[in-house]
């Protein structure tokens, strides 16, 4: 049976929902986030130590400003509400992407970070204004910029995943098949489920059908 430690998501399919059940993009924004609160408890339940969602990329600023703006209004308020849960729940917040959205916000992402620093249940990163081609280009200035070796450890040592381990698994839902600039170096060897139903409808019982879909998969890195 393979281990399982790190399963990421793109959440794919929040607006398609809202305009699909004759509501706005924001409404399935809304619900969208019902799901990412059911899968966090799955993801403890199931004792899988890193949990990364694709929340916002750095390409979505394209979308329109009061979708945006609704987005992390809805972000504020979920990380403000339930940050109590989060700590009781001994869940380990870390952020990736460019913080430097707004000053409300990245003291937010800061303050939910150190407040959740020493919770070793599980560590849930939250990608936001996150694009993987910037990530690998700014890994590799860096190591310039330090003057070391440039070679695969010391990129991933200036990676976002520094001392995380790759993903086991990626689910993206939508009925989507592309990785859109996500983790493009971390998912060399990942498992890749790619799932019709867009993300407001996924739900714990889809989640524990990968996982257990997961678990029997051959992996040979290569070998046979």
């Amino acid at each position: 049976m393979n281990p399982l430690n790190h399963v990421a998501i793109i959440m794919d399919g929040n607006g398609r929902w809202g305009l699909k059940n004759k509501k706005t993009r924001n409404d399935g924004h809304k619900k969208g986030l019902k799901t990412a609160e059911e899968i966090i408890i799955e993801t403890v339940k199931n004792n899988i130590k890193y949990l990364t969602l694709f929340v916002f990329s750095s390409d979505n600023w394209k979308r329109p400003n009061n979708e945006i703006n609704f987005l992390f209004s809805l972000l504020e308020k979920f990380l403000k509400n339930k940050i109590n849960l989060l700590n009781k729940h001994k869940i380990k917040i870390k952020f990736f992407g460019n913080k430097k959205i707004n000053k409300k916000l990245n003291n937010l992402f800061n303050r939910c970070e150190s407040e959740t620093r020493f919770n070793n249940k599980i560590q849930v990163n939250l990608a936001i204004n996150y694009g993987s081609r910037q990530e690998i280009v700014n890994a590799a200035r860096n190591i310039l910029k330090k003057k070391k070796i440039f070679n695969i450890k010391n990129l991933e040592n200036n990676l976002y995943t520094k001392n995380i381990p790759d993903p086991d698994i990626l689910i993206r839902t939508g009925n989507t098949k592309r990785l859109s600039n996500f983790f493009l170096w971390q998912l060399s060897y990942t498992e890749i489920f790619f799932e019709k139903k867009l993300w407001p409808d996924f739900n714990s019982n889809d989640y524990k059908k990968i996982i257990n879909q997961y678990k029997k998969i051959k992996r040979n890195y290569g070998s046979v």
